[in-house]
Parts: structure tokens; sequence; C-alpha cells
């Protein structure tokens, strides 16, 4: 009864985070791939068949597939998400022009991001 329950309970939440990175592909301040590595790990315990069609995505799966086997991102892709905290963050601090203390925060969180993404390791094929 309890293997029942912790299979159905992973299912769940990697399903969650799965509907959770599909969102934060197009909200700018959601995160997509922390997301759906944990969706991965949740489907690796419950699920090899959704584990699999994680791995085998044509968007997500390659990148998921590198975290799993090397926990490392290619440098190109390290850059892209960079990029893309650095634009969605100026637009964010644009639109709150006038609000200092907000624009201080969203600084600072951007910040905090880029050094997270900065710390993460490269793959070695560039």
């Amino acid at each position: 009864m309890r293997a029942i329950i912790k299979h159905y309970l992973l299912l769940t939440t990697g399903w969650l985070f799965v509907i959770l990175g599909v969102i934060g592909a197009f909200v700018p301040l959601l995160p997509t791939t922390p997301f759906l590595i944990v969706a991965l790990a949740c489907f690796a315990n419950s699920s090899p068949r959704f584990h699999s069609m994680l791995l085998n995505n044509k968007w997500f799966g390659p990148p998921l597939a590198q975290w799993e086997r090397s926990h490392t991102i290619r440098r190109t892709v390290k850059f892209k998400v960079m990029a893309l905290i650095i634009a969605t963050f100026v637009i964010s601090i644009l639109v709150l022009s006038g609000r200092v203390g907000l624009q201080l925060m969203l600084v600072c969180l951007c910040l905090i991001l880029l050094t997270f993404v900065w710390r993460l390791k490269e793959s070695e094929d560039k």
C-alpha cells in the first residue's frame, strides 16, 4: 500500500512540475529547466514511460538528457539562459519605473539567478 501511494505521489508531483515547466517557458520569471529536472527525477522513480517521454521530447529532451548524464549544460545554453534572464529583468525593471524598492529587489534577484547559472558546470562538448 505504501509503495502504491509513493508511486502515485511521484507521478502527480512529476506532472505538476511538467505543467509548471511548460508555463515557465512562456512566463518570464518562472524557470522552466529546474521544474523539468524535478519532473524527470520523479518519473525516474515512478514511470519509465513518462521519464522516457521527457528525455525524448524534441524541445526539452536533449538538455534534460545531458543533465541526467553529467549534471552539466552546454556553454551556449548557459549564455542563452543568462541573456534571457537579463532581458526579462530589464523589461520588468523598466515597467516598474519610479518604484525604486521593487527595482532594487529585481536587480538583487537577477544577480542571484545569474550567479547560480554562471556556477553551473559546462559540458566538454561545446
